[in-house]
């Protein structure tokens, strides 16, 4: 898998391959010997050339943070291959919208109305999926043009959760 990451501003390129349940990575071009243990939710303990290091998630509504010990980074994190990162170029098309489900879950939370108001990147609704919630984010600015999918609602991969105008 590789992987476009951008920590505090400055841009990686992540080649990450699990064989025989080692994984081999390579960051910008540069393999890195890396031992890779999820010690707890959202904790990650690693082990780079010799030297540990644990890694702690922070996610806010609309970004992530990763500690590395006391020090505090923003992080992006980009997958070049998948279709959300694709049609990201896209999000200044005129006309409506549709916000798809991204894969099988539940809607938790429907966090704006029909015909408010929204910014690009504002969180529309709040799908769990995995018992992770993952905030369905508007691709461009404009109107919410229709809510289709309701709280409480079960939705399949590719399912159409709201349009934005």
């Amino acid at each position: 898998m590789t992987y476009d990451i951008i920590v505090d501003g400055k841009n990686y390129r992540l080649e990450v391959q699990a064989l025989d349940g080692v994984c081999q990575c390579r960051l910008d071009g540069k393999e890195v010997p890396i031992d890779a243990v999820l010690t707890g939710r959202d904790v990650l303990s690693l082990l780079i050339d010799g030297k540990s290091y644990e890694i702690k998630r922070e996610r806010g509504i609309n970004d992530l943070h990763l500690w590395v010990g006391s020090a505090r980074y923003e992080v992006e994190v980009h997958d070049p291959r998948s279709l959300r990162s694709r049609k990201a170029g896209a999000a200044d098309e005129k006309g409506p919208r549709k916000l798809l489900a991204p894969m099988p879950g539940k809607v938790v939370r429907v966090l704006l109305s029909e015909k408010a108001e929204v910014e690009a990147g504002q969180g529309i609704l709040v799908v769990e999926a995995m018992k992770m919630q993952n905030e369905i984010k508007s691709p461009k600015k404009g109107t919410v043009q229709r809510i289709v999918a309701t709280e409480g609602a079960n939705v399949n991969a590719g399912d159409v959760l709201a349009i934005v105008e």
